[in-house]
């Protein structure tokens, strides 16, 4: 079992035979800088077959003196770097970025608790975020505009996020639009009822109200709002529906097709009313009375790290390890959330590990840097991913100590590098998207479904925490 909370060094050691086990790629041994400099992609891990956007941010070079540098150097560098900028610099580490950055993380968190903490540090003069690319978007999009936020390496880009294209995503749109004609009613030609609807006294709903998860792009978050849309999270997805259902006969949820059918399921939606909606294939590969008669129109978008998880490995764990506990993430297949003990986002796996007071074992259904953390943090539980396989998030992994000393100490010179920004004919529309997610609370939306029961009630957990100091996250 494995107990270091390094995947890096998992790896190695499964390379050189001095641990047993394998991994998804051999090139995850690769300098991130090497393989940022071979053709376009998302690189080594979990993503490592999806086809990336021709657009894609890809890092340019990087100085010598940090890709020759150490381990001890660059830890030294970034220590100092971090202590002379003091207050100016707040560093953000996501819950699957590698141990040896995550080391460096004033807050660690999800997506969502990241962005909160960007929000609340008002006094940071730059905000670093270890994370992908549509983390580092919202950061922008919730903290002040005097703020830079600062991606330390452009090319960690999100495959899952990527599937939803802002030009798909209207035409489809337009496609839906013209299905839905006679329905338009109260709403305005493009279908959008402006966050209005039967919940705000308006008794026309909308023929279809656009849902994106956090794991999407700006310009997607954007074309929600405009829209009338939300934002959700894993842990509110169930709370957002019920909004969305409140105010239209129908949701268009992307770009994560497994999280919105394990959370419509659980609201009691049949999966007869959840047709796929595939970009490349006209009316989405369905014809008009399916899609008249459907709940949830589901995105064909999936996150390449939970769709490595499989039923047959959860039989194993079972047979393996009587009594075990499973948790799974529910963007994993329906399959498996159903054959789990408990679906949750990662803070609810995190939180479901600690407040277990008795020996536990754990078998554990998402991104293998946080399992191995955890399983390092909680050495009286014993806790494993169903994946035997060592494949981490191939984005994430692209961010590297290397990366994180350049952008800092570039910060001492008086450089800002790798800046994300959003301008403001996508930042208002998006921020209106977010803010209806802030407001929309659980038991206070009136007019929709009932909540989730089962294990979709695990995804319930508050997401509004403002992210987890650093100090506290780790043993």
């Amino acid at each position: 079992m494995t107990t270091t909370a390094s995947v890096d060094l998992t790896i190695r050691d499964i390379s050189t035979g001095a641990a047993r086990g394998s991994t998804c790629s051999t090139a995850l041994l690769d300098a991130p800088w090497d393989v940022d400099a071979g053709p376009s992609t998302y690189g080594p891990g979990a993503s490592q077959a999806d086809p990336i956007p021709g657009a894609a941010p890809r890092q340019g070079g990087i100085p010598e003196r940090y890709r020759q540098a150490s381990r001890e150097e660059l830890d030294r560098r970034i220590r100092a770097a971090k202590a002379e900028l003091g207050d100016r610099v707040v560093v953000l580490g996501h819950f699957y970025q590698r141990d040896e950055v995550v080391q460096y993380a004033d807050y660690v968190g999800d997506s969502f608790q990241l962005a909160n903490a960007a929000k609340a540090r008002r006094e940071a003069e730059a905000i670093i975020f270890c994370g992908v690319h549509f983390m580092a978007e919202t950061a922008d999009l919730l903290s002040g505009p005097e703020q830079a936020v600062i991606l330390p390496n452009l090319a960690a880009g999100c495959s899952m996020a990527d599937m939803a294209d802002i030009d798909q995503v209207e035409e489809c749109w337009e496609q839906l639009m013209e299905v839905y004609a006679e329905e338009l009613g109260g709403t305005d030609a493009s279908g959008a009822a402006d966050g209005a609807g039967a919940a705000d006294g308006d008794d026309v709903l909308a023929p279809v109200i656009p849902v994106t998860y956090m794991n999407s792009s700006a310009a997607i978050k954007g074309f929600v709002g405009r829209h009338g849309g939300i934002v959700c999270t894993s842990s509110n997805a169930a709370t957002v529906l019920e909004w969305a259902f409140a105010r239209g006969r129908r949701v268009l949820f992307f770009p994560d097709q497994h999280l919105g059918r394990n959370t419509a399921k659980a609201m009691g939606i049949p999966l007869e009313q959840m047709p796929m909606w595939n970009p490349r294939s006209p009316l989405g590969g369905n014809d008009e009375q399916t899609l008249r008669d459907a709940r949830v129109v589901l995105w064909h978008g999936f996150c390449s790290v939970h769709k490595r998880f499989t039923t047959a490995q959860i039989d194993k764990a079972r047979a393996e390890h009587p009594g075990v506990r499973v948790i799974v993430h529910p963007e994993c297949p329906m399959p498996v959330v159903d054959a789990a003990d408990e679906a949750g986002s990662t803070d609810y796996i995190r939180k479901a590990i600690e407040a277990a007071e008795e020996p536990t074992t754990f078998a554990i259904g998402t991104e293998i840097n946080l399992v191995q953390r955890l399983a390092a943090q909680h050495p009286q539980h014993t806790i494993f991913c169903l994946d035997p396989v060592v494949c981490p998030c191939s984005t994430m992994y692209r961010i590297h100590p290397g990366y994180l000393a350049w952008a800092l100490e570039s910060l001492l010179e008086g450089e800002v590098i790798n800046r994300i920004t959003v301008g403001p004919d996508v930042a208002d529309p998006a921020r209106l998207a977010l803010e209806r997610m802030l407001a929309a609370k659980p038991g206070a939306v009136s007019g929709g479904t009932t909540g989730a029961t089962g294990a979709a009630s695990a995804t319930g957990a508050s997401a509004a925490a403002t992210g987890t100091p650093s100090g506290a996250a780790r043993a």
